[in-house]
């Protein structure tokens, strides 16, 4: 599984059009094969500040699903009047544990 971490900033004072304009255009990417998941979330220091998640398959999965696909120009559409500059998007992966000790991101008490 990949993250797709993408930081978006919002135009001053159209956060609430981005808000509605991401409510309509979620179904693009939810509905891409290989998504898994996604949640917006905003940034509490900076309110025109967001934060999108979408966990994928794979990279391929969002690149010949998504990006590569009018489902993105469409989602690009509907949210590209709200936008202070182009979104930031990269790729994370899970970081492996050694079998049997506690995961220190799922346990505030591993050692």
């Amino acid at each position: 599984m990949i993250l797709e971490v993408t930081l978006i900033d919002i135009l001053p004072g159209r956060e609430d059009d981005f808000i509605a304009a991401y409510q309509l255009a979620r179904p693009q990417i939810a509905g891409a094969e290989g998504c898994r998941g996604l949640r917006l979330k905003r940034g509490a220091e900076s309110s025109n500040r967001f934060v999108l998640l979408v966990e994928w398959d794979s990279m391929e999965a969002n690149e010949h699903n998504f990006r590569r696909t009018d489902r993105f120009a469409q989602w690009r559409a509907s949210i590209s009047a709200t936008l202070a500059q182009p979104p930031l998007s990269e790729y994370f992966t899970e970081i492996a544990t050694p079998a049997g000790r506690p995961d220190p991101d799922h346990d505030f008490f591993a050692a």
